[in-house]
């Protein structure tokens, strides 16, 4: 038996602990949050552990499930710590895997490791869908950094890229009953938006969208469609973007409250009136310091969650 009630926030979450992390060549040409060259010190992977281990024990501490996976090294995986662009899960127990466009970054899949940690943490997993042979055609779609979901209203959104495309969309959508919404976004030197979720967040009452980011053409209905859900819509500047204000991630804790999480960099963003149209959505902030993902990954707090939706076992 198994329950497939939808949510929109997940109360259990899969983070890794890097073995290798380091700054990526391959994904610098699509990142232009990620730093431009790499450091030159030699402690990069120890403080990006520190990181994570930190940040794992504030959403612990504010009662979310957090299931914790050690990276393996050989080969080096330098961007393991953002496991949501590999799969995600589904609470009809569906499990896919996504194309990735960094050849480097296709060595973090370890589906086995998936499956046997949600066996023996009781998720049940009734299909798997993968779709990474699309990297043999040259088209990726990089798990919820590509793609937000709306599970409430069954929308998947997502902004193109070289490593969103919009056909993998259709695919997934046709496979999970969804409808794809398709747009354009870039930053400040006219350059894609590489991943949908550093400029869209979407909670169980708010929106958070970078407006400033998005295509003329696709601004008026994007943001129609965002209101039309009900939800408060925030909205953001490129500024607050590249600071990562829109990536943050609603999940539940153990009591089903809402928990609102960001790094301090994002947070420190926003300002009071912002952060008031939040605090009336969710029932509590989880922020925590991760300067060293956030800058030589490029990524942050809701790049580093993989959300885990799978139906539990019932006894």
């Amino acid at each position: 038996m198994f329950d497939t009630d939808v949510r929109q926030c997940a109360d259990a979450v899969l983070m890794v602990r890097p073995a290798a992390f380091g700054w990526n060549p391959e994904t610098r040409a699509s990142n232009r949050f990620q730093a431009a060259s790499a450091p030159r010190d030699t402690g990069v992977a120890a403080r990006a552990r520190d990181e994570l281990d930190a940040a794992a024990n504030a959403l612990q501490a504010a009662g979310v499930e957090v299931h914790l996976v050690a990276d393996c090294s050989p080969p080096p995986r330098p961007d393991a710590v953002f496991p949501n662009n590999w799969f995600s899960t589904h609470a009809d127990g569906t499990v896919v895997l996504y194309p990735m466009l960094a050849a480097a970054r296709r060595a973090e899949r370890r589906p086995d490791a998936l499956l046997k940690l949600a066996e023996r943490q009781g998720f049940l997993v009734r299909r798997v869908l993968d779709l990474t042979a699309s990297e043999r055609r040259g088209k990726f779609l990089e798990g919820t950094g590509s793609v937000v979901f709306d599970h409430l209203s069954r929308l998947a959104y997502a902004c193109r890229s070289p490593r969103t495309d919009a056909t993998m969309l259709g695919r997934l959508c046709d496979e999970l009953g969804y409808e794809p919404v398709v747009f354009d976004a870039f930053d400040g030197q006219g350059m894609p938006v590489y991943h949908t979720n550093v400029m869209l967040s979407i909670g169980r009452g708010f929106a958070i969208v970078c407006a400033e980011a998005l295509a003329a053409g696709d601004r008026d209905q994007l943001l129609s469609r965002l209101q039309a859900s009900g939800r408060r819509v925030l909205s953001i500047d490129r500024t607050q973007m590249a600071r990562f204000a829109g990536n943050q991630l609603e999940l539940r804790d153990s009591e089903g409250r809402s928990r609102l999480v960001m790094s301090r960099v994002a947070r420190a963003s926003l300002d009071a009136a912002a952060l008031g149209q939040l605090e009336r959505c969710v029932e509590g902030f989880v922020e925590f310091d991760i300067p060293t993902i956030e800058t030589v990954g490029g990524g942050s707090a809701r790049c580093m969650l993989a959300e885990l939706f799978l139906p539990r076992r019932l006894a």
